[in-house]
């Protein structure tokens, strides 16, 4: 046997400790029952099906920079915009990034919606 001093919350115990040196002297503990691991096998989520979009003759696509959430929608689909104009607020990294529009046009489509998460390359709206 070894005694140790231990503190718990400021109060101070002497306890003594038994030293098992191996399996054979380990003491048998009645009414252990032994568990096999078991492959469980988790749904898998069904991956999300995005449709492959492309810009026609005279549209751009605006993409995500980097991934964040969609914060706000700013310009709606229709508007005309002129370049520098903010699209929508890209929060990542807890600080809010304008999306601007590269050209002037309209804004034919928006892609995304607030709340939603977007990675690098995201498409995020179509100018015209």
């Amino acid at each position: 046997m070894r005694k140790f001093k231990i503190i718990v919350n400021g109060q101070s115990y002497e306890v003594e400790v038994e030293e098992i040196s191996s399996k054979e002297n380990s003491p048998v503990i009645p009414n252990t029952v032994t568990r096999e691991e078991k492959k469980i096998e988790k749904p898998q989520p069904k991956p999300e099906v995005k449709e492959e979009i492309k810009a026609q003759a005279g549209q751009e696509i605006v993409e995500a920079p980097m991934p964040g959430n969609i914060w706000k929608i700013v310009a709606q689909e229709g508007q005309q915009l002129k370049a520098g104009d903010v699209i929508l607020i890209l929060e990542a990294m807890k600080m809010e990034n304008e999306i601007l529009a590269p050209r002037d046009g309209k804004l034919s489509k928006m892609l995304t919606k607030e709340g939603s998460t977007v990675n690098t390359g995201d498409k995020l709206a179509i100018i015209e």
